[in-house]
């Protein structure tokens, strides 16, 4: 039997170009993280509880990190996907899908994804006044001081008095008369009333109730809107019908059709949350945070006490 040799490779298989493979692998690698860069990288405005705002460019895993969120509800948020209105309640943060409002509110600081689109510049003006006026009656109510003013901008009746109101969200920037308006009024003032004086709501609910006015405020206009449209346009096809009236009347109830519909997701949304104790008792977040910080400094003052008994034993 006669045995071959290894036949031998070609020189360009045994010794390929060194510089043509990683080359090739670099570009594409460079080419995929410009790609998740550009896609997963966005500006964030960041509202902290003092009322001071900054922007912050940050991808997926860095605002995981900074609050306690899963991936699964940061895509409620992505503006390439087509979410309907959502109210989230989780362990450390509240993600808002509202309308225009795509936010997410912790027990410290608010974090807004488009806040560069004109229709939400009015909402950030809103928000930042309403966490102004919280940060002052929390100073003032730590340091014993007079917090009639947050008490009085509940009285006075007007839009923003209602990031004061107790947290009933039932009744969240959704009036459907002016009845129920006073009502609710009459039920904040006794809400705001305790052994020890008016309370301040916490941040979250501030900033929560500032979102829910917002996207109702945003439904009613365009609902007014389209009523002030539709009524010359319904007398006109009374006095002549013709195409075009007709076409206009068509444009008109397809319009309310669209809007009836976002109304009738965030009303829904609404009533689930409601309808949920524990989703509801998931929001206090403000509370949560003083228990971990309670439950961190007695750990701490344990462990100090057993160190400080070790010499003497």
């Amino acid at each position: 039997m006669r045995i071959h040799p290894p036949r031998s490779r070609p020189e360009h298989e045994n010794n390929p170009d060194p510089t043509q493979q990683p080359t090739t692998n670099l570009a594409v690698t460079s080419v995929g993280g410009v790609r998740k860069k550009v896609a997963g990288v966005r500006p964030w405005l960041v509202l902290d509880s003092t009322g001071q705002t900054q922007v912050v460019e940050a991808g997926k895993h860095a605002i995981m990190r900074r609050t306690g969120l899963p991936a699964r509800d940061l895509r409620i948020l992505d503006p390439m996907l087509s979410y309907p209105s959502t109210i989230l309640g989780r362990e450390s943060a509240i993600v808002i899908n509202l309308e225009q409002i795509k936010a997410i509110i912790t027990a410290q600081e608010v974090l807004l994804l488009n806040s560069r689109d004109p229709s939400v510049a009015p909402f950030v003006e809103e928000l930042k006044r309403r966490i102004l006026c919280h940060y002052q009656a929390t100073k003032a109510q730590e340091g014993d001081g007079d917090i009639s003013n947050w008490k009085n901008l509940y009285d006075s009746g007007t839009p923003e008095s209602r990031a004061s109101s107790p947290p009933d969200f039932a009744g969240t920037g959704i009036s459907e008369s002016e009845e129920i308006t006073e009502e609710r009024k009459e039920d904040g003032k006794q809400g705001l009333e305790n052994r020890d004086g008016p309370k301040v709501l916490p941040f979250e609910f501030v900033a929560l109730e500032a979102c829910l006015e917002s996207a109702c405020s945003c439904l009613e206009n365009e609902a007014t809107t389209l009523e002030q449209e539709a009524h010359p346009a319904l007398d006109t096809l009374t006095s002549k019908i013709s195409t075009l009236n007709l076409e206009r009347v068509r444009q008109i109830k397809s319009r309310l059709v669209a809007i009836s519909g976002r109304v009738q997701k965030v009303r829904d949304e609404l009533e689930h949350l409601l309808d949920d104790d524990e989703d509801m008792a998931e929001m206090y977040l403000t509370e949560k945070l003083q228990q971990q910080l309670k439950s961190s400094s007695t750990s701490s003052m344990q462990q100090m006490k057993s160190h400080l008994m070790l010499p003497g034993d």
